[in-house]
């Protein structure tokens, strides 16, 4: 058995904390290019009381049909960014995956490759799933790149659904099955040999 199964290279998967984490969190709702990157509604800052009690729901939320966490360094146990399955399709084998880094000056820097890594694992080896998806805009190729790096493929687009400063763009619908992700793991530790 695999006793770190929520640690990575460099990020480990927690529950989030409504006391410790709402400053942080709150923090990243006033960046409105991170809540533009993250979801399709409209940018909103949040108070402290909106934010904790938002952590408090986000995980009261999880099971039966969703599984969320925080993502923490492993270095400092420093709160990144946030990541979930939700939408849970349990006889059909398959969920979604939503993932967030929150403060800019941790982009580029691994932590959400890392923590995807991980939560494939997690679906695939813990929850016994078939599938994941997400949905990505096109907008945000850094993501996309990631989102290949760890074994999504494109499978559909949605046509010019989201508005953005008056400007339309595209919803990229991508997926990765079990059996991608097992290839791709095999390779990685081929490679590592």
């Amino acid at each position: 058995m695999n006793q770190h199964l929520l640690d990575g290279h460099l990020v480990q998967l927690t529950a989030a904390n409504s006391e410790k984490d709402t400053e942080i969190w709150a923090t990243w709702s006033r960046d409105s290019e991170y809540a533009r990157l993250l979801d399709t509604d409209p940018a909103m800052p949040q108070t402290l009381k909106q934010t904790k009690d938002g952590i408090q729901k986000w995980m009261e939320s999880n099971r039966p049909d969703n599984f969320s966490f925080a993502i923490r360094t492993l270095a400092d146990k420093r709160l990144v960014g946030l990541i979930g399955l939700w939408g849970m399709r349990w006889n059909q084998g398959d969920t979604w995956v939503g993932i967030g880094i929150g403060n800019r000056n941790d982009w580029g820097k691994g932590y959400g490759t890392d923590a995807m890594r991980i939560i494939l694992r997690y679906a695939f080896t813990e929850l016994n799933l078939h599938r994941v998806s997400l949905g990505v805009f096109e907008y945000n190729p850094r993501a996309i790149r990631s989102y290949e790096k760890a074994g999504f493929t494109l499978e559909g687009r949605e046509r010019q659904c989201l508005n953005r400063d008056g400007k339309r763009y595209d919803v990229f619908n991508m997926g990765i099955l079990r059996a991608d992700w097992e290839k791709l793991t095999m390779d990685e530790g081929r490679k590592a040999e």
